[in-house]
């Protein structure tokens, strides 16, 4: 599938209705009722708080391919990016003919509901899911587990978000999508299940690469049988943790969500269209592996009266996300103070020798939340443009 069309389709049945970070079941459920009319839609478990899980089907073929998103509550760009899924395969667009032809999907949209409510990553009970796959103790827990009983997948596809931290590989840009192909043993076996993942992840860079040139990641492979993919992928399926991460400027993840539908189609298609047997699963490896070089915003060349003794001292800044009123807002936090020569940052600050307080007349410390900053008598807001 060619990736102007990809980008045609996406642009015509993006789901407006779904925007920015904060996404729950009462966002979703006028699209579910929606989605009945053409398709089955079911509630098939419910979650700490007895709030409903839903899953639902599409397609016809053979392939059967399970897809699960907001495992953690807070992470939804995968999650907007399966209404624009659906939509484009609701439509009678001939191009996605074969992937309705070829493959079953089962997706369950928001896997924790009590988490996305609550903005957290872990379940009500403050429990990470993907942390839970031998032991089973949680309800949403053995709600994925059942349907991967149940409908028997040939892959899985299991859909995350990530920080803002990571860089594709030790350079200056942003790992904005990442993929794993999970380990299925201590030893990290290259085994014959992982190489259908792989190559199945090695189409997907290959388009990814051609839009977001070096800004594809994988993660450490290291194997923890408690984590769901390992657990997943150690039963024989492959299974592709697929992560949206940042695009510049992109706080809300609506331009990232592109990224994650194209990511969608291109290996849906492959995977429709080919016997994928892992022996095209090379150029996965080439992939470089994910590190955690970069900080939201840099203030460089602060005076270094506010540091201990360097020439040059750095004041590095992450954001954490708030719920405030049912949006999600960004307080900058003072992360690191010192020589911060090896990271990057998505937006930077010149200080040129000046110093730097917060509103207070204060100088910075770590931890310290500061909306805005006062240098040379002018007040520089440190919130996401």
């Amino acid at each position: 599938m060619q990736l102007d069309l990809i980008k045609s389709l996406f642009l015509a049945y993006r789901e407006s209705h779904l925007n920015h970070r904060y996404i729950t079941n009462a966002h979703m459920a006028p699209l579910l009722d929606q989605l009945k009319k053409t398709i089955p839609v079911e509630v098939i478990g419910t979650s700490v708080l007895n709030n409903p899980i839903y899953g639902l089907q599409i397609g016809t073929g053979p392939k059967r391919i399970l897809m699960w998103s907001q495992m953690h509550g807070n992470e939804s760009t995968t999650t907007k990016a399966i209404f624009d899924l659906l939509n484009t395969l609701l439509s009678d667009e001939a191009a996605v003919a074969p992937i309705l032809n070829g493959c079953t999907l089962y997706i369950i949209p928001i896997l924790n509901p009590d988490g996305a409510q609550a903005y957290t990553r872990v379940n009500a009970n403050e429990v990470d899911l993907n942390r839970d796959a031998q032991a089973l103790t949680q309800p949403e827990s053995k709600v994925l587990r059942a349907i991967f009983k149940s409908f028997k997948p040939h892959y899985c596809y299991n859909l995350h978000g990530q920080r803002t931290i990571f860089s594709a590989g030790a350079t200056n840009k942003s790992a904005t999508v990442s993929f794993l192909s999970p380990a299925q043993d201590a030893a990290c076996t290259i085994t014959p299940n992982r190489k259908v993942a792989m190559e199945v992840i090695a189409v997907m860079n290959a388009a990814l690469q051609q839009i977001i040139p070096q800004q594809v990641g994988v993660y450490d492979d290291a194997f923890n049988l408690n984590c769901v993919g390992d657990t997943f992928q150690s039963e024989n399926v492959p299974t592709i943790l697929f992560e949206a991460g940042h695009f510049n400027n992109d706080y809300a993840r609506d331009i990232t969500r592109e990224y994650i539908y194209t990511s969608y189609l291109v290996s849906l298609n492959y995977i429709a269209l080919n016997e994928v047997t892992g022996a095209h699963y090379v150029p996965y490896l080439e992939i470089p592996e994910n590190e955690k070089l970069f900080l939201d915003l840099i203030i460089r060349n602060v005076s270094k009266k506010q540091g201990s003794g360097e020439d040059e001292v750095a004041i590095g800044i992450l954001y954490q996300e708030r719920l405030v009123d049912g949006r999600i807002e960004f307080v900058p936090i003072v992360d690191k103070i010192g020589d911060l020569n090896g990271f990057y940052a998505h937006r930077e600050i010149d200080a040129k020798g000046q110093e730097v307080y917060n509103e207070q007349g204060e100088p910075l410390k770590v931890n310290n939340e500061n909306v805005c900053v006062i240098m040379n008598n002018e007040k520089i807001s440190l919130l996401p443009k």
